[in-house]
């Protein structure tokens, strides 16, 4: 088994309204304008050659969409997994012992939510604060060792806007 040298943290894209119409927030589903921005960005992410062997993604249905197109963007298509501890409130150093596990020898995609995206970016860099994570933000981090050793390098963080603009 191969640990991921690189690693892709991925906020969800933009979702339907919290209210009346989902009143369960862990089934609010990609709203269309969320779902064709990131089809977009990941057309952008193939432009930065982003090559992954897995896809996680916390199990609320906006995190698991947007894994989705993913998936469906990237070559070569990577397997796509459910982690629940990348639902809202998990802990980075758990999440983190859990990357370490994954066979991924080209890289590892990580699709979560806010403020917990953040917080791993700031676990694996091993930094007090954490770079701000829009809705479709992604950011490259590339590691010497496992995720626990918190010894991480970020060698780009992107917004949505740049990654569309990017796309073809």
């Amino acid at each position: 088994m191969t640990p991921a040298p690189t690693i892709y943290l991925v906020r969800h894209a933009i979702a339907e309204e919290r209210g009346e119409d989902w009143p369960d927030d862990d089934e609010r589903p990609l709203a269309h304008a969320g779902t064709a921005k990131m089809r977009r960005a990941v057309s952008g992410l193939r432009e930065l050659d982003m090559k992954v062997d897995v896809v996680l993604t916390s199990p609320l249905v906006r995190a698991v969409e947007t894994a989705e197109l993913l998936v469906a963007g990237l070559k070569p298509v990577p397997a796509l997994q459910v982690l629940p501890l990348l639902a809202p409130g998990g802990s980075p150093a758990k999440i983190s012992e859990a990357l370490g596990s994954v066979d991924a020898p080209r890289g590892l995609a990580v699709v979560g939510h806010e403020p917990g995206i953040g917080d791993l970016a700031a676990w694996l860099l091993g930094a007090r604060m954490a770079p701000e994570f829009r809705k479709g933000a992604v950011c490259r981090i590339d590691l010497d060792g496992a995720p626990a050793a918190r010894a991480g390098r970020l060698i780009w963080h992107a917004t949505p806007k740049m990654l569309r603009s990017l796309g073809k």
